[in-house]
């Protein structure tokens, strides 16, 4: 297992931990690692310094820990939204088809008359949805939140 440390566009740090350097680089390829403030998927590797013990000189004993007070990790109105988009998402997986990485083909063949006209939901790239809405081929994205991927 690998620990990295992540930043967001935004600038928030996070870490997370990888079965591999190349299970990293496919997930982000795939827009699956994302934000826990912000949730959006433009996420990089932030700058590491790995923690290298000196020799030249003794060692100095640690200065005992601050207990500081608990933070709320996630203010009220973020957990009244998460419930939200979690009961938008179940909503979908209930009564929708899912179609897979077949969505963009699906949702062409729907809108032009192909295919009979139903719910369904799958993965897209963004520039695959962007080339849908540019269509006029209505769609939406459903964020896959954080604690769904634990």
């Amino acid at each position: 297992m690998i620990r990295y440390s992540l930043v967001c566009e935004a600038g928030h740090g996070f870490e997370s931990w990888f079965p591999s350097s190349d299970s990293y680089d496919t997930q982000i390829e795939r827009g699956l690692v994302t934000c826990p403030v912000c949730e959006t998927a433009k996420v990089g590797k932030a700058l590491m310094v790995p923690n290298v013990a000196r020799t030249d000189r003794e060692r100095e004993p640690a200065a005992p820990a601050k207990v500081e007070a608990p933070v709320t990790m996630i203010a009220e109105p973020e957990r009244q939204m998460r419930a939200m988009l979690r009961a938008l998402r179940e909503h979908v997986v209930a009564n929708a088809e899912h179609v897979g990485a077949r969505f963009p083909e699906e949702a062409r063949r729907i809108h032009y008359g192909e295919a009979e006209g139903r719910s369904i939901y799958g993965e897209a790239t963004p520039a695959e949805a962007r080339a849908l809405v540019e269509e006029g081929i209505e769609v939406a994205a459903i964020p896959i939140l954080p604690d769904d991927r634990n």
